[in-house]
C-alpha cells in the first residue's frame, strides 16, 4: 500500500503540473500536414529559402461588389487596399493588376482577387492571419458607405488551416458539452449511486487534460496536430472511463464480500490493475505504430494515444484506488432503485441473465457462430471494396471565411490560384535560365504542360514574357516577381500550373503523379533537366503514397504487438490467435460499414452527408484500424481473464464462460455504451474526416461488444475447451494472475 500511495501522489503532481497547460493547447497545435522528406516539403522549402520568394507563403484576397480592376476607379480603390495591405507587418509582397495587368485578375462577374505573401512570422505564419484580417475589415468598414455590396474575404492554404483550427476547437467543445451529460446519466444507471457514477466520469476528464497539457508542452519541440484535440477527447473519455469502470466495479465487489475499505481498494488495484496493465499495452501497441508513420498528424495521434493511455493507467491504478480507499461505503452516497428494465447489472452478485445467456450460448454454439458470424463476415467482405482518397464533393466547413472566400473564386473561375501545382524546373549544371538555350527550354517545358487539358493556365517566366522575348526580359522584371519565379543563381525556375475547376482533387493528385514521371529531358531539349512538384495537389499526392506505403507496415507492427502482449499476459496461444482473429472481425466489418454507408451513400445523409463521398480520407483506414484494434481487446481481456479464474477456481469450461460472462456482461455493455456515445457525437460535427472516424469507432464497439464478445467469443471459447490454454494449460495461463476470488 506505501508504494500505491505514493504512486498517488506523483500522479497527483503530474495533474497539477499539467492541467493549467490543456487550457490553451489548441494555439500550440498545427493543422497543416507535413511529410518528413517529401517532395512537396522540398518544394515549399526551397522557395522560401533558395529562391528567397516574397509569395513562398502567400494568401489571397478576394474581392466582389467593387469596379472592376481595369477602370480608373477600380484602378483607385485597388491601390488603396494594396496601400493598406502592405503597412501590415509581416506582409513581403503583394502582386495585383496594378503591377502584373493579366487578364487574369479580372474575372467573370466583375470580382477580383490580390495576392498577398507572408513572411515567416513566429510562433506560426497563422499568426498574422486575423491580423490581416483586421486591417482589410476596417477598410472594407471605411468604404461600405460607396460600395455596400463589397466582400473582402481571405483564402488560401495558411487561412484555411487557420479557420480549420477554429472549427475543430468548436467542435470539441459542442461534442464535449453533449457527451458529457450523457455519460453521466449512463453511469447512474450502470451504478445507481451518484458518487460512483462520477468518479469514472472524472477520471475521463482528467485524462483528456492530461493529454492536453502534455500535448502543449511537447508542441513546443514537436509538430503536433489539431486533431489531437477531437483524439484525446474521445480515447479519453472512452479509455479513462473504461478503465475506471472496472476498477470500481471490483472495489464494490470487494466491499461486498465484506473486506475493509483498504483492503477492498488494495485487492481492486492488484488484480484489476494487471488487467488494466495487459489491456492498456495492447491500446499502446497500436498508437506506438503510428509514430513510424513520416506525417505530422498521423504521429500526433499516435502521440495523443499514448498520452491519454498512459494517462488513464496511471489514474486508474494509483489515483483512483487512493480515492476509493477513503471513500470506503461512501462509494454508494446517493444511491437510488432504477426501474428493472433499465438496469445494466454493475452490482454483486453477478445478474443471472448474463449468465443464462452464457449457458444459451454454449448449449448452441455452431449455431451461434453461424448467425453471428456470417453477417459479419458479408459486412467484412465489403471493406475489400474501401477506396482511400479525397472525397468529392465540398466537405470544408461552409461558414469560414476562408471556405466562403474560396468558393467566390471559384464561381470566378479562378480556384486554381489557391490549388496551383508548384513545379521547379531545374535545368543540368553549365545552364541557366539567363542563356538562351535554358529559356527556350523553360518555354517547351511551361508549353507542354499548359497543353495539358487539366490545366486552366501556365505561368512562367516564358509565359510572362510573352512570344518573342527572351532572357533579356528578366532586367525589366520587378524584385518581387523575380525572386518568385526564378532561384538566384539561374539554374531553378517556377512554373506554376493553375489546374481548372472542372480538375478534381483526386484528378489533381493524379495529374502531379504524371509530371513526376515524365521525361523532362526530353521535352526540354536538355539532358539532365529535371522538375519536383510542390503545391497543395503535391502535398495531398505525397499523403496518399506514405499512407498506402505504410498501411501494411502498421497492420504488421499492431497485430504482431497485440500478439506478443496478450501472449505474455495469458501465457496462452489460442487465446492470442483467437483475440486477433476477432479483432480483425471487428475491424472488417467496420470498414464494411464505413464503405457502406460514406463512401457508397447507403444512408449517409443521416450523417449530414448528401451523397456517397466516393472515397475515404486516407488517415481514417490507418487510425481506425490501430485505434480499434487496442480498443476491442479490453473486453476481449476482461472477458477471457474473468473465465481463466473460474476454471482455476474449479468450474468446468461451460461453467466458467457463464460465469465470467455474468461477471463482465455488465461491464463490458455499459463501458461500450458509453464509448459508443463519446464517438457517436463526433459524427455530427462538420468535419467530414472526424465524422468517418467518429462513425467507423462507434461501429466497431457496438460490434465488438455485443455480436463478437457476447456471441462469437464465448461459442469459440466452449469449442475449444482445453486448447483455450494451449500449451502451459490453467497454472501457466496468465501468470500475472493470483488465483482465487476477486476477478
Amino acid at each position: 500500500m506505501p508504494r500505491r500511495f505514493w504512486g498517488a501522489v506523483a500522479v497527483g503532481i503530474a495533474v497539477l503540473a499539467l492541467v493549467p497547460y490543456s487550457f490553451h493547447v489548441d494555439r500550440r497545435l498545427e493543422t497543416a500536414a507535413h511529410i518528413k522528406g517529401s517532395e512537396a516539403e522540398r518544394v515549399s522549402q526551397e522557395l522560401a529559402e533558395q529562391f528567397r520568394s516574397p509569395l513562398a507563403k502567400r494568401v489571397v484576397l478576394v474581392m466582389r461588389g467593387l469596379p472592376a480592376s481595369d477602370s480608373d476607379e477600380g484602378r483607385q480603390v485597388l491601390a488603396r487596399i494594396v496601400e493598406e495591405v502592405r503597412k501590415e507587418p509581416g506582409v513581403s509582397g503583394v502582386v495585383s493588376y496594378l503591377n502584373w495587368s493579366d487578364p487574369i485578375f479580372l474575372a467573370k462577374g466583375g470580382g477580383s482577387f490580390i495576392i498577398i505573401g507572408l513572411a515567416r512570422a513566429e510562433p506560426s505564419v497563422e499568426a498574422l492571419i486575423p491580423k490581416l484580417r483586421e486591417r482589410v475589415e476596417n477598410f472594407r468598414n471605411e468604404i461600405q458607405g460607396r460600395y455596400p455590396a463589397a466582400t473582402l474575404e481571405i483564402t488560401g492554404e495558411t487561412p484555411l488551416n487557420f479557420d480549420l483550427r477554429k472549427t475543430s476547437a468548436d467542435e470539441v467543445r459542442d461534442a464535449e458539452r453533449l457527451v458529457l451529460p450523457l455519460t453521466l446519466l449512463l453511469l447512474l444507471v450502470a451504478f445507481r449511486s451518484v458518487v460512483a457514477a462520477v468518479l469514472p466520469l472524472g477520471v475521463g476528464l482528467l485524462a483528456i487534460s492530461m493529454t492536453l497539457g502534455a500535448s502543449a508542452l511537447l508542441a513546443e519541440r514537436w509538430q503536433l496536430s489539431i486533431l489531437i484535440q477531437n483524439l484525446a477527447t474521445m480515447l479519453g473519455l472512452g479509455l479513462g472511463i473504461d478503465y475506471a469502470l472496472l476498477m470500481v466495479s471490483q472495489f464494490r465487489e470487494n466491499l461486498a464480500a465484506g473486506l475493509s475499505a483498504p483492503d477492498a481498494a488494495d485487492i481492486a488495484g492488484r488484480r484489476a490493475g494487471r488487467i488494466l496493465i495487459v489491456s492498456a499495452a495492447t491500446v499502446a501497441i497500436g498508437f506506438a505504430a503510428l509514430l513510424t508513420v513520416p506525417v505530422s498528424d498521423i504521429r500526433s495521434i499516435g502521440v495523443a494515444g499514448l498520452l491519454v493511455t498512459g494517462a488513464s493507467v496511471l489514474l486508474a491504478n494509483f489515483l483512483l484506488p487512493s480515492v476509493l480507499a477513503m471513500l470506503g461505503k461512501r462509494i454508494d452516497a446517493g444511491r437510488f432503485a432504477l426501474p428493472r428494465r433499465f438496469k445494466l447489472g454493475l452490482s454483486n452478485p453477478a445478474p443471472e441473465r448474463w449468465r443464462r445467456w452464457g449457458h444459451k450460448v454454449t448449449a448452441n454454439s455452431w449455431k451461434a457462430l453461424l448467425f453471428a458470424g456470417v453477417p459479419l463476415l458479408l459486412l467484412g467482405s465489403q471493406a475489400a471494396q474501401l477506396e482511400p482518397g479525397l472525397p468529392r464533393g465540398d466537405w470544408l466547413p461552409p461558414q469560414a471565411e476562408s471556405v466562403r472566400a474560396l468558393h467566390s473564386l471559384e464561381e470566378m473561375d479562378r480556384a486554381g490560384i489557391v490549388q496551383s501545382l508548384q513545379v521547379i524546373m531545374e535545368l543540368p549544371g553549365g545552364t541557366t535560365v539567363r542563356t538562351a538555350a535554358g529559356w527556350e527550354a523553360v518555354g517547351r517545358v511551361s508549353a507542354a504542360l499548359a497543353s495539358d487539358n487539366r490545366a486552366a493556365r501556365a505561368i512562367s517566366l516564358t509565359t510572362l514574357a510573352g512570344k518573342g522575348s527572351g532572357p533579356a526580359y528578366l532586367s525589366f522584371m520587378n524584385d518581387e516577381m523575380r525572386r518568385s519565379f526564378l532561384r538566384s543563381d539561374g539554374r531553378a525556375t517556377l512554373i506554376e500550373l493553375l489546374p481548372g475547376t472542372w480538375v478534381t482533387p483526386t484528378e489533381q493528385i493524379r495529374w502531379v503523379r504524371n509530371i513526376r514521371q515524365m521525361d523532362v529531358g526530353g521535352l526540354a531539349g536538355l539532358t539532365g533537366a529535371s522538375v519536383r512538384v510542390g503545391g497543395i495537389p503535391a502535398l495531398n499526392a505525397d499523403y496518399d503514397s506514405v499512407v498506402r506505403d505504410r498501411l501494411p507496415s502498421v497492420i504488421a507492427l499492431v497485430v504482431g504487438g497485440a500478439f506478443l502482449a496478450l501472449l505474455l499476459g495469458f501465457r496462452s496461444l489460442f487465446a492470442a490467435v483467437k483475440a486477433i482473429a476477432l479483432n480483425l472481425l471487428s475491424v472488417a466489418a467496420a470498414f464494411g460499414a464505413l464503405v457502406l454507408v460514406f463512401q457508397d451513400g447507403h444512408g449517409s445523409k443521416l450523417f449530414g452527408v448528401p451523397g456517397g463521398t466516393g472515397s475515404v480520407f486516407p488517415i481514417v483506414p490507418i487510425l481506425a484500424f490501430a485505434i480499434v484494434f487496442g480498443l476491442s481487446m479490453d473486453y476481449e481481456v476482461f472477458l477471457v481473464a474473468r473465465v481463466l479464474e473460474a476454471r482455476r477456481s474449479g468450474f468446468t469450461e461451460i461453467e466458467a464462460i457463464s460465469e465470467g460472462l455474468a461477471r463482465t456482461g455488465g461491464l463490458i455493455t455499459s463501458a461500450a455504451a458509453i464509448m459508443v456515445v463519446v464517438f457517436a457525437a463526433f459524427t455530427l460535427g462538420g468535419f467530414l474526416v472526424i465524422k468517418m472516424l467518429g462513425f467507423t469507432l462507434t461501429v466497431a464497439v457496438l460490434i465488438d461488444a455485443t455480436v463478437v464478445r457476447m456471441v462469437i467469443g464465448p461459442a469459440l471459447l466452449h469449442l475449444a475447451g482445453d486448447w483455450n490454454w494451449w500449451p502451459w494449460g490453467l497454472r501457466g495461463a496468465d501468470a500475472t494472475q493470483t488465483p482465487g476470488r476477486g476477478l
